[in-house]
Formats: structure tokens, C-alpha cells, sequence
């Protein structure tokens, strides 16, 4: 009896203890639970601290606007047409506002893209005649970053920026003899004798060439008609202005491409004339680079485009 006694009592206890075990566990598990949500609420709270840190900015008095064109020139980037357009609109509406910086650290994009936002910057210039824009290059303003810095009323560069890439592109692969060694035949039927234009799979047609060959010269003689408009007699025309050739910041200066040397905090401080300088650019949220990022690889097997620049036409 008493082994039983002792056996019952054993059991009573261990089972206690399973049952502290358990409860430790779970107190733990709620533990973490309610610590992530803390992170995760703070975090947002400081996205949004920072998403509307603009806002309290522009409340700081007389300034110099700022406005960033950084990466790629695309529809779906942070260097889109909507969004630089509406940081520019932004950046011009403050009545604290003295003058707007874009600075530029891009090799080119959509020339679409680049003519919307230079007609945009064109629009605002004339909307507010006494606020002056500039245009301030770190790395690169090549092809349609510079297309829209012509836009400005000035160009400051690095002596070591790289600025130029006048011209347009449009290239592909050609796959008929690898087909040929395979034994591959092609088979497309279409309606309208180009609708297969340039078609990889098959022999180049010269008149198609020919056409792909005007469309670019047009679209290039776009890019200089808009470079000698914005530059003016500041421009000296050297056989190879509009080559597609790129030059250093010192030299782009000597070709009038640019006009001196300069940072954002020297144009804001010494050109301007307000050193107070406030972000107007409009980033990407987590959110939006999440999703980007997710659909990064979805996306690049369904894009396409036979046209590209070195201002790039898509």
C-alpha cells in the first residue's frame, strides 16, 4: 500500500510539473507574440514618422527644395515620371520654396518617361518665373537623365561625373544560326507583312532595318532638338557632341553640356542662397518595395521591348 501510496503521489507530481512545463511554454510563446507586435508597431510608427517628415520640413521657413532622379528613368521605378513630377510640383507650390535642386545620379530610361518630366519641369518654370531650378549631377547623367537636366536653368556636375550618352539604341539577338545546327524551323503566320518585325528567329530584312534605322534618327533628332533649346549658345557643337559619346564633369563644362562645378550644399548656399535644404523626393514605402521585389521575377520574364537607349527606348 504504501509503494502504491508513493507511486500515486509521484504521478500528482509529475504531472504538475508537465502541467508548469506547459504553462511556461505557453506564457513564453506569448511572450515573443506580444514583443513582435510591439516591434512591429513601433516600426510602423517610424515609417510613418518618416513618410511625413516632408510635411514638417516644409514648415521650416525660407528653403532650398530638393528633388531626387536616381536610378533608372521607368514607369514603375523611383524615377518615374509620376513621381518626380509630383515631388517637383510639391517642391514649387511651397511658398518657402527659393529655388529647386534636381539632383541626378541616372545612365537614362523610357524616353517617354524623361520627355514627360522634362515637359513638366518646362510647365513649372514658366508657372513660377521667380523660382530658378538646377540641375546638380553626382555619378552619372547619361542619355534621359540628361535629356531632363537640359531642362533646368543650370547644370553643376563633379569634375568626375560622367554626363553625355546622346543617342539612341535599339539592339537584339539574332538566333537563325543556332536554329539552322538544331534543325529548328520557325513557323509564324501573321497579317501584315511586318507584324513579325525584326524577328529574332529569322534572316534580318533590310527594309525592316531601314524603317528601325529612321524611327531612330527621329527619336534622336528629338534628343538634340531638346539639348539645343535648353542649352542654348552655351552649347559648343564638336562633330562628336551627339555621338552617343559620354565625358568627365570638367570636360562636359568646356562642351557646354554643363555649366560649372558644384555640389547641392554649394548651389544651395552660394547660388541660391538658402542653406536650409528640404527633401521633397518621393521614396518608395516598405510596402512598395516588398511588392517590387516579390514581382521582380515574374516580371522579368514578361517584360520585353525591342527598343532600348543609351537613352533608352523600351
Amino acid at each position: 500500500m504504501a509503494d502504491e501510496g508513493g507511486n500515486w503521489e509521484r504521478q500528482v507530481v509529475e504531472k504538475l510539473a508537465f502541467e508548469a512545463i506547459k504553462e511556461q511554454r505557453r506564457g513564453r510563446r506569448w511572450g515573443i507574440f506580444f514583443k513582435l507586435l510591439t516591434f512591429a508597431y513601433v516600426a510602423f510608427l517610424i515609417v510613418l514618422a518618416m513618410d511625413l517628415r516632408g510635411d514638417t520640413d516644409a514648415m521650416l521657413g525660407k528653403h532650398t527644395a530638393l528633388v531626387d532622379l536616381t536610378g533608372v528613368i521607368e514607369a514603375k521605378g523611383e524615377a518615374s515620371a509620376d513621381r518626380i513630377a509630383a515631388a517637383l510640383q510639391n517642391a514649387f507650390k511651397d511658398k518657402n520654396t527659393v529655388g529647386v535642386i534636381l539632383r541626378v545620379n541616372s545612365p537614362g530610361g523610357s524616353p517617354v518617361q524623361a520627355g514627360i518630366i522634362y515637359d513638366e519641369i518646362r510647365r513649372l518654370r514658366a508657372l513660377y518665373p521667380n523660382i530658378p531650378i538646377y540641375a546638380v549631377v553626382e555619378d552619372i547623367c547619361a542619355s534621359g537623365g540628361y535629356y531632363i537636366a537640359a531642362a533646368t536653368d543650370r547644370i553643376y556636375v563633379d569634375k568626375a561625373s560622367i554626363v553625355g550618352s546622346i543617342g539612341v539604341i535599339m539592339n537584339g539577338w539574332g538566333f537563325t544560326g543556332i536554329m539552322n545546327k538544331l534543325g529548328v524551323e520557325r513557323r509564324t503566320i501573321t497579317s501584315g507583312e511586318n507584324k513579325a518585325f525584326l524577328d529574332p528567329f529569322a534572316p534580318a530584312d533590310d527594309k525592316q532595318k531601314q524603317f528601325a534605322q529612321a524611327m531612330l534618327g527621329e527619336i534622336h533628332q528629338q534628343f538634340i532638338d531638346v539639348v539645343r533649346k535648353g542649352r542654348g549658345k552655351r552649347l559648343k557643337e564638336v562633330p562628336e557632341l551627339f555621338s552617343g559619346l559620354m565625358w568627365t564633369g570638367v570636360k562636359s563644362v568646356e562642351l557646354g553640356l554643363t555649366d560649372a562645378l558644384g555640389s547641392v550644399e554649394f548651389v544651395a548656399r552660394e547660388v541660391i542662397k538658402a542653406e536650409a535644404i528640404v527633401d521633397y523626393s518621393q521614396k518608395e514605402n516598405i510596402a512598395e518595395r516588398f511588392a517590387k521585389r516579390l514581382g521582380a521575377g515574374a516580371a522579368s520574364a514578361f517584360s520585353g521591348g525591342a527598343v532600348r537607349d543609351g537613352f533608352a527606348v523600351r
